[in-house]
C-alpha cells in the first residue's frame, strides 16, 4: 500500500479485504457497504425483541444484533430467530458477547454471527497496572488461546462468522499495562484474538476499533489495516462505528466524522451508527453515510502524491498533531478554529440577525451578551453594517466594499482565487481568498508563490471535486510540502440536501481534515434559509430560530467531536440493549437539561456495568446502571457512590459535580 494506510490518498479506491458470508450475506471484496444496528429490548424479551428486528429490516438494515450476557439470552436465540424465519425474515442476527465465553459458544451454534470483545472475553478490567515479562506475557497469551480456541473451533464446524470487536474504553489491564491507553494498544488486542483464530485456519472475521472519540477512532482503524497489512499481506473486512456516540445532530456528527474520515479513504465493509435513540432510527443515518459513496469512482483526477514506491507524508495519519500555521490576528499559530458565519444571502442585517450565532444586543444597557458558541466572523458580502459591532466579532466582505468600509480594523476583504492572482497592489492587512482545490494544479502553484510573498493572507479552502474532502487534503499536503504557513479556513457548501445528509456531509469533509490536524478555522453554507425546526429522522432535536442558528450550531458542534474547539458539555451516551437498566433516552435527556452549561465537562451515561466504567473511556464524570432503578456514579474511572436510587439520581450526580467544583449554577437560576 506505498507505505500508507489504503490503496491512495487522491483517488477514490475500497480497501480490498477478505469476503466473509454472514448466513446469505456476502461482506469484504468489493461487496456493498453493509448497514447494520443493534436492537435495545430485553432478549429474555421475545416479543419485544422480535417487533425491533423486525422495524429495524423493515427500515434498510442488513445486520441485527442482540445481547447475550448470559447463557439464557444466547438460548433464546433460537426463539427468537425461528419466530423471524416464519414470518419470513432471513436478515443475519449477530449476539453480542461480553464476559461470557459459554454464551458465546451457545450463540455461534444458533446465529449466523457471533461478536466478541478482546478486552473482556478472557480478561477482567480491575485498573490495575502490571509488569509483565515477555516470557509471562506469552503466558497470558496462551491462557487466552485456551479460552478462546473452543468458540473458533465452533464457529468452523457451524460457518458462523465472528466480530473481533476492540473497544476504546474496555481494553483489558494487560493490554493497558503493556501498550498504554492508545490506538496502538487497540490495534494489539485484536490482533491476539486474529492471530489465534489465523492458527486455526479460521478466516470468516470482521474487525472492528470503536471509541467514543473520533480522533482515537480513526487513527485505530488506520493502524490496523498497515499492521495487518504487513504481518498478513492481506486485510480482514473492517466494520466502523463510533461507539456512545450521543443522539440527535451531536450523535450524527460524531458518527459522521468518525465513519466518513475512514470511507473518504475506501477503509469500511459495514457500518452502524451508534445513537441513543430507538435503533430503526439509525438505519436512515447509515444510508445517508453509505450513499455518499454510491458514485464516488468516476470523479475528476487528483494531484498524485509524489513518490511510485512509498508516499511520505508531512503529518502522520495515526496521531494528532496540528498542522503549523502563522498567526494573523486570532487566526492561525495557537488559537482555537475561528467559525465564519454566512450572511451573504441576507438582504439587511441588525443586530438582532446576530441573536442566532451567539451575540444578544440589550438595548437598555447597549450591551452585548456573547455566547461560548458565538461566530467570530460573518460574511457579509457586498454589505456592510451600519451600526456598532459586538468587541469580538469581525467582518468578512468583497473588497469592492472594504474598500468603502471606515473601520479597517473590523472588516477585512476577501477574494475570489482569481481576482487575487491579478490584484497587483500591496496587502498589508488581514485578507482572505478563496480557494477551489478542484482546478489545474498549475493555477494552485501560482496561488502558493503569491501567498508566500503575502504573509497576511488567510486561505479559504474548498473544492467542487465529487471527491471533495481528500482533493482539499491534496491541496494542504502542498503547502506543507512547500513550508507554506499561511492559515487555512475549511470551507464546505450544501445544497439540496436533507438536515440529515447535511450534518453528514459538513462533519465528513470538515471534520475528516480537522482529525488530521488540518484547518484554522470552518465556514459552512447551505441553501436552506428558512428552518422553523430541524426534524432528524422523523424527531426534532434542535429548535433554530433559522438557518444561521443551524449552521453556527453545527459548526461549534464539528468542533467539539474533533476535540479542536470546546464550547459546551461532551456527552459520552451509549446507545441502549437488552442490557439497559433504566430509560437512557430519557435520562440522557435530564442529565443533558441539567448540565448542558457546563462547557468543556465530558459526562458518560451509561446502560449497564459492561458500558461502564471501562467504555467511559475519557469522560470526567459517569452515571452507570448497576442494577434495575439502581446507578453508580464515578469520577473519572473511580466510584464515588454505589447503587443510587435511580430516582435521586441526577441530583446526586449534580452533588459530585459541585463536590469537585466543576458546577456552576446556570443563567438565570
Amino acid at each position: 500500500m506505498k507505505g500508507i494506510y489504503c490503496n491512495s490518498l487522491t483517488e477514490y479506491k475500497r480497501l480490498q479485504t477478505k469476503e466473509v458470508r454472514i448466513g446469505d450475506l456476502l461482506l469484504g471484496n468489493g461487496n456493498p457497504i453493509r448497514i447494520q444496528t443493534m436492537t435495545t429490548a430485553d432478549t429474555m424479551d421475545t416479543e419485544k425483541t422480535v417487533a425491533e428486528c423486525i422495524r429495524c429490516i423493515e427500515a434498510g438494515a442488513e445486520l441485527v444484533r442482540i445481547t447475550a450476557p448470559s447463557k439464557k439470552e444466547a438460548e433464546n436465540l433460537a426463539v427468537i430467530k425461528k419466530i423471524l424465519n416464519d414470518k419470513g425474515y432471513t436478515t443475519p442476527l449477530v449476539a453480542d458477547i461480553h464476559f461470557t465465553p459459554n454464551a458465546a459458544e451457545i450463540a455461534a451454534r444458533i446465529i449466523e454471527k457471533v461478536r466478541v470483545n478482546p478486552g473482556n472475553y478472557a480478561d477482567k478490567k480491575k485498573f490495575d497496572f502490571i509488569e509483565y515479562t515477555d516470557a509471562a506475557y506469552a503466558a497470558e497469551i496462551d491462557r487466552i488461546r485456551d479460552r478462546f480456541v473452543p468458540l473458533v473451533k465452533i464457529c468452523k464446524e457451524y460457518g458462523t462468522a465472528m466480530r473481533i470487536g476492540t473497544n476504546h474504553g474496555s481494553l483489558s489491564d494487560r493490554i493497558m499495562s503493556r501498550y498504554g491507553d492508545t490506538p496502538i494498544g487497540m490495534v494489539e488486542s485484536a490482533m491476539e484474538f486474529l492471530r489465534i483464530a489465523r492458527d486455526e485456519s479460521y478466516h470468516q472475521i470482521i474487525l472492528s476499533m470503536k471509541s467514543s472519540n473520533p480522533q482515537v477512532m480513526v487513527q485505530a482503524y488506520r493502524l490496523l489495516v498497515q499492521k495487518m497489512d504487513e504481518e498478513f499481506g492481506e486485510c480482514y473486512p473492517l466494520h466502523l462505528g463510533v461507539t456512545e456516540a450521543g443522539d440527535g445532530e451531536d450523535g450524527r456528527i460524531k458518527s459522521a466524522i468518525g465513519i466518513g474520515t475512514l470511507l473518504e479513504d475506501g477503509i469500511g465493509d459495514t457500518i452502524r451508527v451508534s445513537l441513543t435513540e430507538d435503533p430503526e432510527f439509525e438505519i436512515p443515518v447509515c444510508r445517508d453515510i453509505v450513499n455518499r459513496y454510491a458514485d464516488r469512482t468516476n470523479h475528476q483526477a487528483i494531484q498524485p502524491i509524489e513518490g511510485s514506491d512509498k508516499i511520505i507524508l508531512p503529518y502522520s495519519p495515526f496521531e494528532y498533531k496540528k498542522r503549523h500555521t502563522s498567526t494573523i490576528q486570532n487566526i492561525g499559530g495557537e488559537h482555537v478554529p475561528i467559525v465564519v458565519a454566512d450572511y451573504m444571502d441576507d438582504e439587511t442585517i441588525t443586530p438582532t440577525d446576530l441573536n442566532c450565532i451567539g451575540y444578544v444586543y440589550n438595548e437598555i444597557t447597549d450591551k452585548w451578551n456573547i455566547g461560548d458558541a458565538a461566530a467570530d466572523y460573518i460574511y457579509t458580502g457586498d454589505k456592510l453594517l451600519d451600526f456598532n459591532l459586538p468587541g469580538t466579532l469581525q467582518v468578512i466582505c468583497n473588497h469592492k466594499a472594504w474598500q468603502n468600509a471606515t473601520d479597517k480594523n473590523k472588516y477585512h476583504p476577501f477574494f475570489k482565487m482569481e481576482d487575487y492572482l491579478s490584484y497587483e497592489e500591496s496587502l498589508d492587512t488581514l485578507h482572505f481568498v478563496h480557494v477551489n482545490a478542484n482546478v489545474e494544479w498549475d493555477t494552485l502553484q501560482q496561488l502558493i508563490a503569491k501567498v508566500k510573498s503575502n504573509p497576511k493572507a488567510v486561505l479559504c479552502q474548498d473544492s467542487s471535486n465529487k471527491h471533495s474532502m481528500p482533493s482539499v487534503r491534496r491541496f494542504l499536503i502542498e503547502l506543507q510540502k512547500q513550508n507554506v504557513e499561511c492559515p487555512v479556513i475549511l470551507c464546505v457548501e450544501n445544497k439540496e440536501k436533507t438536515v440529515d445528509e447535511q450534518l453528514i456531509d459538513f462533519a465528513t469533509n470538515a471534520g475528516g481534515l480537522m482529525l488530521d490536524g488540518y484547518g484554522d478555522g470552518i465556514w459552512l453554507w447551505n441553501h436552506m434559509l428558512e428552518i422553523d425546526n430541524i426534524k432528524v429522522s422523523g424527531r426534532t432535536y434542535l429548535p433554530v430560530s433559522n438557518n444561521h442558528q443551524f449552521l453556527n450550531n453545527t459548526s461549534f458542534s464539528i468542533l467539539q467531536a474533533t476535540r479542536t474547539r470546546i464550547s459546551k458539555t461532551e456527552y459520552i451516551s451509549c446507545p441502549s440493549c437488552g442490557r439497559t437498566l433504566f430509560d437512557l433516552q430519557d435520562t440522557t435527556a435530564m442529565i443533558r437539561n441539567a448540565t448542558n452549561h457546563l462547557k468543556g465537562v465530558k459526562i458518560a451515561i451509561m446502560g449497564c456495568i459492561v458500558n461502564g466504567p471501562g467504555e467511559m473511556a475519557d469522560a470526567d464524570f459517569g452515571y452507570v446502571g448497576s442494577g434495575p432503578g439502581k446507578i453508580t456514579l464515578y469520577k473519572n474511572k473511580e466510584v464515588v457512590k454505589r447503587n443510587v436510587p435511580s430516582e435521586i439520581a441526577v441530583d446526586e450526580l449534580i452533588q459530585i459535580l459541585k463536590d469537585n467544583e466543576v458546577w456552576i449554577e446556570p443563567t438565570g437560576a
